[in-house]
């Protein structure tokens, strides 16, 4: 790699992107096509057959996200959770064993809970924050560990190195949810995870336009095998999809800083305000994880999750006199969202390990003008 691509700004935009032969179009074509004109019976022209198996911005994206995760392959998906199913059957055979954390995404607890679980596979929740918890929760059939740092929606840190060599000692591999942090903010394969996986919805396309996954790895063997699963069972990214995140991750250095500048800012505030019980942003000294993810991320991110006096119904009603902050799931977009965890994206662990509190209101923090959202966020908590 040219050593003017060694910083992450010029990666992004430039991984992946080579200028168009035909025309010198900066830009890679969105090739909406399914098939292609071989050279002969199994003569494949550039590597194309048939867009389920490869397609060009496909290929564009994928070659820009192994580059910004530091790791030998990446590929792309129609979904975060089509990127978790691939990676699961992939990894994992009935009677296999999986560690998930106790503060995780409400779809990944429901694909572990209601559709891995029925063709055999075990799981266990343990607080991935706590290194110790990871390796009690460990059994001789464990083949994976699955970490979020930050977490969703609890802001919990885990100590990648930490956990990666517990689970290099068990022989299980290490998948590190990136999706809060981004490539820009940490870089879990560098820290000795063996897969990361994104939601290219979030952060990565960054304009709530697109749904996406990917998954990311250094072991170049077990990056093919993942390849020809994604093959065999096709949730692939279309071309418009990887087109649409390849426009993202170009900007994403520069989202990232203002969305980790503005959460902090916003996260202070509440600290202070005396309507809020308590703040989870790890970019605060007193987040108890917040030594650790000064050491493995670059800034904190832009998420911001807090509980409010007065119960459930009283964050509820945060939620709803919110003007700036848009009601709504998802996050990583350039506009701030507001939501209620509880009743919204982590429906499905009510009554489970994972459930969360019912007073929870957690902020995807955006770009615009801090004052305002410090304004409406005042507002809102009345």
């Amino acid at each position: 790699m040219s050593d003017s691509y060694t910083h992450f700004e010029t990666l992004a935009i430039h991984a992946g992107n080579t200028a168009d032969p035909l025309t010198g179009a900066v830009v890679p074509p969105i090739y909406q096509v399914s098939t292609y004109k071989q050279d002969g019976v199994g003569g494949l022209r550039g590597g194309y057959e048939y867009s389920r198996s490869a397609n060009p911005t496909r290929t564009a994206l994928e070659e820009n996200l192994a580059a910004l995760e530091g790791g030998s392959r990446g590929l792309a998906f129609a979904s975060g959770l089509a990127a978790e199913d691939c990676l699961l059957r992939t990894l994992l055979s009935p009677g296999d064993h999986v560690v998930i954390p106790n503060d995780a995404y409400g779809g990944t607890f429901r694909l572990f809970a209601k559709v891995v679980s029925r063709w055999g596979v075990d799981w266990s929740v343990a607080d991935t924050s706590d290194p110790s918890a990871v390796r009690a929760a460990i059994t001789p059939k464990t083949k994976a560990v699955w970490v979020e740092t930050p977490s969703n929606p609890l802001l919990g840190i885990t100590d990648i190195p930490a956990v990666a060599q517990i689970a290099r000692e068990a022989g299980a591999k290490l998948v590190v949810d990136n999706t809060f942090a981004t490539p820009y903010l940490q870089q879990p394969l560098a820290l000795g995870a063996d897969v990361v996986v994104h939601s290219l919805t979030k952060y990565m396309g960054g304009h709530s336009d697109v749904v996406g996954g990917a998954l990311i790895v250094s072991d170049q063997s077990l990056g093919d095998e993942l390849a020809y699963h994604q093959n065999a069972m096709g949730a692939v990214a279309g071309p418009f999809d990887s087109w649409l995140v390849l426009r993202g991750t170009k900007t994403l250095a520069v989202r990232m800083d203002r969305h980790s500048e503005n959460a902090t800012k916003i996260a202070d505030m509440l600290t202070r305000h005396p309507r809020v019980s308590r703040v989870l942003y790890p970019g605060l000294p007193e987040h108890p994880g917040h030594e650790v993810a000064a050491k493995q991320m670059k800034a904190f991110g832009g998420m911001v999750s807090f509980q409010v006096e007065g119960g459930e119904e009283a964050a509820v009603a945060v939620c709803d006199r919110a003007k700036v902050f848009t009601l709504g799931e998802s996050l990583g977009g350039v506009e701030s969202l507001i939501e209620h965890p509880g009743r919204m994206t982590h429906a499905s662990v009510a009554g489970s390990a994972l459930e969360v509190p019912a007073d929870l209101v957690r902020l995807s923090v955006g770009i615009e003008n801090v004052d305002d959202l410090l304004e409406d966020l005042q507002q809102a908590l009345g």
